[in-house]
């Protein structure tokens, strides 16, 4: 088995916790909460490099609660580093439920992959969902949700996503994990390796949307191959001026944190990203073509 390279993983079994407790959300298709959108729309919400515990995550997230209370998300997806430094049981006080409150209270699940900056045994705290697991997949409603581990892709998560995404027969189908493969961002850029392995497979088996974070901005990368990237890094930690704008840049934003919420309803997505002051900073539709 081939074994490619860590990025920058911490050292496994910081924090134990026991499952005593069933995981909020379902691993496929589950009770959608009373509180929930319409039958045939979902409505969920995208934040990235987040658990700071800082005031920017809270003014996030107060922005986060304000958009639920308008209009209910069904669930939140998270694109990594969801904790920074100290990992200890009060640390997800801090850095989770507590900013988190309104949502958690009405009973919305919130779906986590790993950062480069989280601990390992994070996937087994039941707030994030992972049930103990590196990569999984879920289902809400029409849509097919893969989550992969992007700190350390090995030939057998290769094998997994391969034979997960063949199986699909939803008709949307969503990506998402920490290290981007097209960015425009000045600290990282592209992982040009991690490209290289799976978007072959992503095009091959008709994903239609990828988010990741890592970069602490927003980005929007116009379709490669067909496929709609996004990038958000941004909502605990901002790193201004932070992207290079290239050709392949589509929008960004770099001068101030941010979350999206995203609405898909047939065969139209719709996306909304906001800023911490409430600002909407980029927003538009992507649209499937039937039979895809």
């Amino acid at each position: 088995m081939n074994s490619f390279p860590s990025r920058g993983l911490p050292a496994a079994g910081a924090v134990l916790f026991l499952l005593l407790s069933v995981a909020t959300g379902a691993r496929d298709d589950g009770p959608t909460p009373d509180h929930a959108t319409a039958p045939d729309v979902l409505r969920f919400a995208v934040i990235g490099d987040n658990g700071t515990g800082d005031s920017g995550q809270y003014e996030v997230a107060e922005q986060l609660a304000a958009a639920h209370a308008a209009r209910p998300v069904d669930l939140v997806i998270m694109l990594g580093d969801n904790m920074y430094g100290r990992q200890q049981p009060r640390d997800f006080e801090t850095k989770f439920t507590r900013p988190y409150a309104p949502l958690l209270r009405s009973g919305v699940p919130f779906y986590a992959t790993l950062g480069n900056h989280d601990d390992p045994g994070n996937r087994s705290y039941p707030g994030f969902n992972m049930r103990g697991e590196r990569y999984y997949t879920f289902v809400r409603k029409h849509v097919r949700f893969v989550v992969f581990d992007t700190n350390m892709m090995d030939d057998g998560q290769l094998a997994w996503i391969e034979e997960t995404l063949a199986q699909v027969r939803e008709p949307w189908r969503i990506c998402y994990f920490h290290h981007p493969i097209y960015s425009s961002g000045a600290r990282h850029g592209p992982d040009v390796e991690l490209r290289v392995l799976l978007e072959p497979i992503m095009l091959r088996f008709g994903v239609h949307v990828v988010f990741s974070g890592h970069e602490h901005v927003y980005e929007r990368l116009r379709p490669q191959k067909g496929i709609t990237y996004f990038i958000e890094g941004s909502s605990g930690k901002l790193r201004k001026g932070g992207v290079r704008v290239s050709r392949d840049s589509a929008a960004s934003f770099d001068r101030d944190m941010t979350f999206m919420v995203v609405d898909i309803a047939g065969d139209v997505l719709s996306f909304q990203t906001i800023s911490r002051t409430g600002q909407t900073v980029d927003a538009g539709e992507i649209r499937r073509t039937p039979g895809t």
